[in-house]
């Protein structure tokens, strides 16, 4: 590709990842460490950029050069951090995650989309006892710190500053428009948590599994709320303020994987899980294509539950309500 070609290039893929409100050449500037107007005119193409501006530009915005020079490698280009016992801080995963659905919001046209493997991680920001329970499970079982190997689960032990954390992200999500697809095994993985901490004796006592179950309930209560409605609104809400719009699909055969896809003013980013809890993102354009149209494949195949099809809504919710309370009911019958 021609030189210019590749400057043009370059800064249609950067004007891509700048929201519309903020001036593409302010961005360039502080980046390059150049005025506005010697960023203008590289934007222009009447002065050309420089290999060390190129690399600077490229780091920074995560711009594969092989894209950007179409070299047909076959690679795709992802970036993420790993996330270890040696590296995590749940703060800071949530101050990372709080700046992502920032950035999101900060566009005019979005859509996220979510297959549920399990359930997506902003709905265990309703209620402070989920996001206790599931904070608890990443530190003591997941990345085994040592200060929670003996430690026992008390659910009002949950840290209020990163509960502010959690509902701010919760506000984030709920004002995008979303589209998720389940499984009525979506909720087994939670179950299972709750089930293993149970028969290992790491709850303080039962009444602690109690409240869990019973915010599930409620949660699942807000969820087929939002479904029939078709958009979110805030738990406890009592106006049900419409925020982003709810589509909700429901997929007897798929169970999905957890990876997530963003539009945002048509740009398509995605979100790929592995090892568990880690992530990795691409905005290779050919990846996130054959993502979206993924995702269409998989609302082609499934039922649509919000606002419409309320006989199906019914059942897929019943389905889990049902796993729900039998599970209250046995927690009761045996409990100590």
């Amino acid at each position: 590709m021609e030189p210019n070609k590749i400057q043009a290039e370059l800064f249609r893929l950067i004007r891509a990842q700048v929201p519309d409100s903020t001036p593409l050449a302010d961005v360039i500037a502080k980046v390059l460490d150049i005025s506005t107007d010697s960023a203008y005119r590289r934007i222009r193409g009447e002065k050309a950029i420089g290999i060390e501006e190129l690399s600077l530009l490229s780091s920074h915005f995560h711009i594969s050069l092989d894209q950007l020079m179409e070299i047909a490698t076959g690679a795709i280009a992802f970036r993420g951090q790993y996330m270890s016992a040696q590296t995590f801080r749940f703060e800071d995963y949530m101050s990372s995650l709080n700046k992502q659905m920032q950035y999101m919001n900060s566009f005019r046209e979005v859509e996220f989309f979510y297959s549920c493997k399990d359930m997506p991680i902003f709905h265990h920001f309703h209620f402070r006892e989920i996001a206790a329970f599931k904070w608890f499970f990443w530190l003591k079982t997941y990345f085994q710190f040592p200060e929670f190997a003996k430690r026992k689960l008390r659910l009002e032990e949950y840290p209020e500053e990163l509960y502010a954390m959690d509902q701010e992200a919760l506000r984030l999500y709920n004002s995008i428009p979303s589209v998720e697809i389940w499984n009525i095994e979506s909720m087994n993985i939670l179950f299972r948590q709750i089930d293993f901490y149970r028969d290992a004796r790491v709850f303080e006592n039962d009444r602690q599994v109690a409240q869990l179950y019973d915010v599930i309930d409620k949660i699942w209560t807000h969820l087929e709320q939002q479904a029939a409605l078709g958009y979110k609104f805030m738990y406890g809400d009592p106006l049900r303020k419409p925020m982003g719009k709810f589509r909700m699909y429901f997929n007897e055969v798929l169970l999905g994987d957890n990876n997530m896809l963003v539009t945002l003013d048509g740009v398509k980013v995605a979100y790929v899980t592995h090892t568990t809890i880690n992530f990795m993102q691409t905005r290779d354009t050919v990846f996130c294509e054959n993502m979206f149209q993924h995702f269409q494949n998989q609302m082609k195949r499934s039922t649509l539950i919000s606002e419409v099809s309320e006989k199906d809504r019914s059942r897929f919710f019943r389905i889990i309500r049902d796993r729900i309370n039998t599970r209250k009911q046995n927690l009761i019958s045996t409990g100590s």
